[in-house]
């Protein structure tokens, strides 16, 4: 589903629906990222006047470690197929001190773009690229034979060759293609001719920015003649390296350049965490704080919409989503400058998790951690079921470690059920063979976790 060329696209209650199957609770905070990507549709759907004055409702979700927030942001890009760059405020700093610059973010999202863009490219010329790949391994197997004239010069050794061995060679090639398509010669070895990547080119130089030294690196690396080196692999190796190659040449990289771009700059969500980290106090000092004013005044030109030079292009960020997101603990909203509190319009706080959140989360999503493991051990033929009670003895549990200690939210039934399971999985497959069933039980659940329940000092449970 694509977010701009499909004019059925999802409709808010459509969108809630969809990050339902994957996200428990939060409704708050689905309503309004759902509402939001709608209203990107509905301005590309506007006149052409109104399109370039309607501008997105950046939204900040307020909320404890993991109750939901980087999913919800990148489950809804999935949702839309749009580029989606998750990025940690803390990382960023002030133009002059050392770390990354904020524009960086915008860079990221377009590399996702343009990843995107290019995966779609590559499999609308799959088709093409295959039947090139199958002859070039054809050719390495049994060498085509094309008629000669039957003109000879005096002298000359050898003769025309004849329709009858052009056509058996047709023939065999045909029936050589059919058994590379199968499989069944997967394991042979062939020698195929590979294009050898040019060594990155070192460009030394004060006062070059990232995009400009890219763009030296890219330049020079272009002017430099391309190798092609002699490889000995399976054909099952060939077909993937020979894959690659030929649809990167069958693509128009400027095209897909251009569309890259318009789709971050229309369709583009950037998920900015941690925002807290770098909403001083009001008190003034040095230190680690001293820049971190700074970096909330160079993210307001991102996201109030500016020009960022790429190494594939200039991106306008007017319309590019921006999501930010933290826990609020020490900070509050209100210690962000005014500015870019502006530039938020949308306030979502997200709950905290209760004990039936975590129930649901064990059994209903699509990747609960129930369905992952049993997934894993199927692989080994071994069967893995969990009764209704265990479930809820579970969530109880991680709901109280959480109580007890430090409250990371959903993350604490990652501890709880490797806990629970580490035995089992370790004695798959020497003690516990193929076609086993194994069921936990509420009994099992309680004595495994005993531990966790009743020792206070849970410091090595703490993710």
């Amino acid at each position: 589903m694509k977010l701009i060329d499909n004019k059925e696209f999802l409709t808010p209650r459509q969108i809630v629906e969809e990050l339902d199957k994957y996200i428990i609770g939060q409704h708050d905070a689905k309503r309004n990222v759902a509402i939001a990507l709608r209203n990107r549709w509905r301005r590309m759907s506007s006149g052409e006047e109104m399109k370039k004055e309607i501008v997105p409702n950046n939204i900040l979700m307020i909320g404890a470690t993991g109750v939901g927030k980087t999913e919800i942001a990148r489950r809804l890009a999935k949702v839309a197929n749009a580029p989606f760059a998750k990025v940690e405020a803390s990382k960023f700093t002030e133009v002059g001190y050392v770390g990354r610059d904020v524009e960086s973010m915008v860079r990221d999202l377009v590399e996702q773009s343009v990843n995107i863009v290019k995966a779609s490219k590559k499999e609308e010329v799959q088709n093409k690229a295959v039947q090139v790949v199958e002859d070039i391994i054809l050719d390495a197997l049994i060498p085509s034979v094309k008629k000669s004239s039957g003109t000879f010069f005096s002298g000359s050794s050898g003769s025309a060759t004849s329709d009858e061995e052009v056509e058996l060679n047709e023939k065999t090639r045909e029936k050589f293609r059919d058994k590379i398509r199968s499989g069944e010669l997967d394991e042979r070895k062939i020698e195929i001719s590979v294009q050898q990547n040019s060594n990155g080119v070192g460009v030394i130089g004060g006062g070059i920015d990232e995009v400009s030294m890219m763009n030296i690196q890219e330049m020079i690396s272009g002017m430099m003649p391309k190798k092609n080196k002699k490889r000995k692999v399976t054909i099952a190796d060939a077909k993937k390296i020979l894959m690659d190659e030929e649809t990167n040449k069958l693509i128009d990289m400027d095209e897909v350049k251009e569309e890259a771009i318009r789709k971050a700059e229309n369709t583009g969500i950037i998920f900015i965490d941690e925002i807290d980290k770098i909403a001083g106090s009001k008190k003034g000092g040095g230190g680690p704080d001293v820049s971190r004013e700074g970096v909330q005044r160079d993210l307001l030109p991102i996201v109030e919409g500016s020009s960022v030079n790429t190494r594939y292009g200039v991106i306008n960020t007017d319309h590019i989503l921006f999501i930010a997101a933290g826990a609020f603990h020490i900070s509050k909203p209100s210690d962000l400058i005014p500015e870019l509190q502006g530039r938020f319009p949308i306030r979502v706080e997200l709950n905290n998790l209760t004990k039936d959140d975590f129930y649901q989360i064990l059994k209903a999503p699509k990747n609960a951690l129930t369905k992952q493991y049993s997934a894993l051990l199927q692989s080994e033929g071994v069967e893995l079921i969990f009764n209704d009670d265990s479930l809820e003895n579970i969530a109880e549990i991680a709901f109280a470690v959480n109580a007890s200690v430090e409250n990371i939210g959903a993350r604490r039934l990652h501890t709880v059920m490797s806990h629970l399971l580490n035995e089992i999985m370790f004695d798959v497959p020497e003690k516990i063979g193929p076609n086993a069933r194994i069921v936990v039980t509420k009994e099992m659940v309680s004595e495994r976790l005993s531990s966790l329940v009743k020792n206070q000092d849970l410091s090595q449970y703490i993710l």
